[in-house]
This record gives C-alpha cells, sequence and structure tokens, in this order.
C-alpha cells in the first residue's frame, strides 16, 4: 500500500486555551467541515478529548455517498497535541496529527495527515485524480473557516 501525506499550517490569533477548546470539541467539526461532505457525528460527542476515544461519522466524501466512519482519537497531550486514527471508513489507513503551539501572535496549528487507499493501482490513480485534491480543498476550507471563526 501506498501512502500519502498532506500537511496545512495555520496562524490562529487566539489564546492556547480558546483554541484547543474549540479543536479538542468534536462537537465544533461540522463547523469547519464543507457542507458537501454531509458530515454527521453520530456518535462520540463528550466534550472531553481522551486516549481511546471512538467518534462515529457519516460522511459523503465522493458522488454524494453516504459512508460511515469510524475514528478513535490514540493520543492526547492536553494544549499540545492529538491524534485519531481511522478505524473503519473510506480509507484504508489514516492517521491525522493536530499540533497546537502558542506564539507570541496566538497558535500555531499543524495537521499532518498520513493516508492509504484501498484497490491497489485504482487506489493510486484515484489519489491522483481527485483523492488529494479534496483533501486539499477540505483543509483549505477549514484555514478559511477558522480565520472568519477567530481572524
Amino acid at each position: 500500500m501506498k501512502l500519502y501525506k498532506v500537511e496545512s499550517k495555520q496562524e490562529v490569533p487566539i489564546s492556547i486555551e480558546k483554541c484547543w477548546a474549540f479543536f479538542s470539541d468534536p462537537n465544533n467539526l461540522k463547523e469547519i467541515t464543507p457542507d458537501g461532505m454531509g458530515f454527521a457525528i453520530i456518535d462520540g460527542k463528550p466534550d472531553q478529548m481522551y486516549p481511546g476515544k471512538i467518534i462515529q461519522y457519516f460522511v459523503k466524501p465522493v458522488l454524494g455517498i453516504k459512508l460511515r466512519w469510524v475514528t478513535e482519537i490514540t493520543q492526547v497531550k492536553d494544549h499540545a497535541f492529538f491524534i485519531d486514527e481511522q478505524r473503519f471508513g473510506p480509507y484504508k489507513f489514516w492517521h491525522h496529527k493536530h499540533f497546537f503551539k502558542a506564539t507570541e501572535n496566538g497558535v500555531e496549528m499543524i495537521d499532518i495527515v498520513h493516508y492509504g487507499l484501498p484497490f491497489g493501482f485504482l487506489g493510486r490513480i484515484a489519489n491522483a485524480l481527485f483523492v488529494k485534491h479534496k483533501l486539499k480543498e477540505i483543509f483549505a476550507y477549514r484555514h478559511k473557516k477558522v480565520e472568519e471563526l477567530f481572524g
């Protein structure tokens, strides 16, 4: 399986406490996800982030087809980072690191996603044609929404 990587970096002019409170709360994911993704959390909404937390979503990643996506929060360091990994969903492999670092201007947020696709050669073609671009669009949308919310 071929692994791909997408990174996003953004400076947010708020305190680390406010930033962590917003981004570590799964209830806020819908607000920073494009409407066309049909994102809806169906289980795992309690505010507190902790290792072992399971979150179940519905998403429509391709052609409006509704899929169940299950992720687990595998690691958490308060006000510093958390990691989610897919347990069931559209990817063969999904590992998403969220980093938060206080700066003199607010908080530097870095997202690093490693992902792999099913279907071998067909998955590689799908990545080249639309998956990689869709992920970049999602992070661009998040960047814009975060600026609107906190800029």
